[in-house]
């Protein structure tokens, strides 16, 4: 048990504001990684999952974010550190493959043609640095890379779809698949054009961010004061609230204005260069932020990026960085995207700072997998105008190292890249009496015995599914977005029918239909929300068969991996049977689920481990037949003469990079593995091929030269 903290004097409340001095982002520091174990760094990405969900819809759906931007980069960044150190435990719902938040509003949904994706971030010269020589590795080349630059503007995107030359409609980024029309709202903007200037393709889609600049917005808030209205914490949330008004008699009102600076679909082309693609979006008739610059160098962006910094207090909108593209257009279109990112452009944050704050509480979370996590209950402080009053503490072991203290003043760093955590302690500053944290030994949330294994950081509860924490954890990853995306069944949902005794697996959430006159009578309920929620989990039973692997929650197997067994084993039926083959060892379904393209051994053994436990499939197999499981949608390309073969490439090929052609193979409907089998069908051979080429042909595999493929794929 924690004691509470000592009352506070007044002289103890007033540390706990902003420090506001500028940290140096530093990279997570690989010793901290490399101590990690396998099991406390899929804790952590479960949590950072969770976290990171909830801020994406405060940001994007509410338009209330309750943490600083350099917050949410600290938390997607720490994500992407653990990601790369253990590419075997990337989660069903890994923000890396996640966008923002999904529309949830008054507003009609509308669908983008070509997906609004998000950007990497780097916060230094050296990832800048690195993100280059990516992109030089890619494209094979060596000689430097023109970018253009352009200020990061902390406010709404939107797109804007424009046929014949005229606005017809437009819709926020949304989830980045669809957004919510607000095209009404869009036509008040005196900054976006009715009918383009000039030639304009026939359809064309133009991305940019509406904002509030720095003057409007403390007019806006001195009139919304003055007349008793909300007041808003920043330009950014009045933007996003003033543009998403039903009443668009508000939205024209506000002053808002528009940097064009992208684009979605088109027609026809319209440059061959980003830069040029910008003179043509100020020829018809769009404000084009005027510091953007084309750059010629690696230095010259480095440059860019520190004369932004000194011009960033003065300028009269916020930014929190620069955006940095490579220009030529056809380098960006062979670079392509990886996750939800391009590989052609980065955005290269500001640092953040640090804050001095008190410690309430030391309060322990119960993950999924029944792992203990303590979270650092904060004084709230403000931070880039956000109220920030949580912070992790990662394990008892980083307790006992600081010497962190329920009472103390502690340090808060929010530098760019690793999670919102407590540097230090300010020990001159410590309560009279004040004891070491003692971590708990029993579970809080029931009461059993929470084993720390040796050789391991991370204590665990012993329950296993006896731990309501863990049990009810399953079930709400089982219906978060990423997986079922069941309406209605949130958090508190789930935790009612739970401790009504409703639910104890999956297969029971789909029986919850027959309990619509008893969950009608239930207090807050009703006929119709009982009856929405019957129907939303009716029309949950038919669904694509990467999300169901997905949902299943198998330790290590992200959102990425589900598309990928989907892909490859294309139908439920055929992914069960070739798993259950796959459990005897040695198969040959065993190495070739090992050899699909991003399925590494550990999460083969993963998914041969669930299959080889007859509760699983008898659990999976319940579930099974509650629902409609649809075959994987086939990748585009499936006219191509490769669609659906599985090929291998190997030795050193000479027209395109080995991630190139792997990419290209995919976009045409192609399975790339990395080793062949008697299944494979393709092996492509180039320069200095070695032991895959002898097994092909040992193998009686189909071989051909680089110069074969490139004709086979015309």
């Amino acid at each position: 048990m924690t004691k509470p903290p000592r009352p506070r004097t007044e002289s103890q409340a007033d540390q706990a504001r902003s420090v506001r001095r500028p940290a140096k982002p530093e990279p997570t520091p690989k010793a901290e990684l490399d101590s990690l174990t396998e099991s406390e760094a899929a804790d952590q990405l479960a949590d950072l999952a969770r976290q990171i969900a909830h801020h994406d819809a405060a940001y994007h759906t509410r338009d209330a974010p309750e943490i600083a931007d350099a917050d949410y980069d600290a938390l997607r960044r720490r994500n992407a550190a653990i990601e790369a150190r253990f590419p075997a435990l990337i989660r069903p719902d890994s923000p890396s493959t996640r966008i923002g938040g999904a529309p949830e509003s008054g507003f009609a949904k509308l669908r983008h043609r070509v997906p609004m994706l998000s950007l990497d971030n780097a916060f230094g010269n050296i990832e800048f640095a690195e993100f280059c020589a990516r992109a030089k590795r890619f494209l094979g080349r060596t000689e430097p890379l023109t970018f253009v630059a352009e200020p990061k503007i902390d406010g709404l995107s939107i797109n804007l779809t424009y046929q014949h030359g005229r606005f017809v409609r437009g819709a926020t980024r949304g989830d980045g698949t669809e957004g919510e029309d607000v095209t009404a709202n869009l036509r008040t903007m005196k900054s976006i054009p009715e009918t383009l200037h000039g030639n304009a393709p026939e359809l064309i889609e133009i991305r940019g961010e509406v904002f509030m600049t720095k003057a409007d917005f403390l007019a806006l808030n001195q009139a919304q004061a003055e007349t008793g209205a909300k007041v808003f914490a920043n330009p950014r949330n009045a933007a996003a609230g003033s543009l998403r008004q039903l009443d668009v008699k508000i939205t024209a009102g506000r002053p808002l204005s528009l940097f064009a600076y992208a684009q979605g679909e088109s027609s026809e082309p319209v440059a061959a260069t980003h830069w040029e693609y910008l003179d043509r979006l100020k020829t018809w008739g769009f404000d084009v932020n005027p510091l953007s610059r084309r750059l010629g160098s690696e230095t010259d962006a480095e440059n860019f990026q520190t004369d932004i910094a000194l011009q960033r207090s003065g300028l009269g909108y916020d930014i929190d960085g620069v955006v940095y593209k490579i220009d030529d257009l056809a380098l960006q279109r062979r670079l392509g995207f990886v996750g939800r990112a391009p590989r052609w452009a980065i955005a290269w944050k500001f640092p953040a700072e640090q804050a001095m704050t008190v410690l309430r509480d030391i309060r322990i979370q119960v993950g999924r997998t029944g792992a203990l996590t303590p979270v650092a209950e904060l004084e709230p402080i403000n931070v880039g105008g956000v109220l920030v009053a949580r912070a992790t503490l990662h394990n008892e072991d980083e307790i006992a190292r600081k010497d962190i203290r329920i009472g103390d003043t502690v340090v808060l760093q929010r530098a760019g890249d690793v999670i919102p955590q407590i540097v230090s302690v300010v020990t001159d500053r410590r309560p009279d009496g004040s004891k070491p944290y003692v971590f708990p030994e029993l579970c809080p949330a029931c009461g059993s015995n929470a084993a720390r294994p040796p050789g391991e950081v991370v204590r665990r509860c012993t329950a296993g599914l006896i731990c309501p924490a863990q049990r009810v954890e399953r079930l709400i990853h089982f219906v978060s977005r990423p997986a079922f995306d069941i309406d209605g069944l949130g958090d508190k949902t789930i935790q009612e029918f739970y401790t009504e005794g409703w639910l104890h697996g999956p297969a029971d959430l789909f029986r919850l239909p027959d309990r619509e006159a008893e969950i009608a009578a239930r207090e807050g309920w009703g006929k119709t929300s009982a009856r929405n929620l019957s129907r939303a989990i009716r029309a949950r039973r038919t669904i694509p068969l990467e999300r169901f692997i997905y949902a299943l929650g198998i330790r290590r197997i992200g959102a990425t991996n589900a598309r990928l067994l989907a892909r490859h084993y294309a139908s439920f039926a055929n992914w069960r049977t070739q798993m259950l083959a796959a459990t005897t060892i040695g198969s040959d379904e065993r190495l070739q689920l090992g050899s699909i393209t991003g399925i590494g051994p550990s999460i083969a053994e993963e998914l041969t481990d669930f299959f080889g436990e007859a509760r699983n499939i008898a659990a999976l197999d319940q579930l099974a037949a509650e629902l409609d499981i649809q075959d994987a949608a086939q990748a585009s390309g499936t006219d191509s003469p490769i669609a659906g073969k599985i090929v291998v490439f190997t030795g050193t090929l000479q027209t395109m990079t080995r991630p190139e052609a792997k990419a290209t193979a995919e976009s045409l409907g192609a399975k790339v593995t990395d080793s062949v089998s008697k299944k494979t069908d393709i092996v492509i051979v180039g320069a200095d091929a070695g032991s895959k080429a002898h097994k092909a042909t040992e193998l009686g595999v189909r071989t051909v030269t680089e110069a074969e493929w490139q004709d086979l794929l015309g």
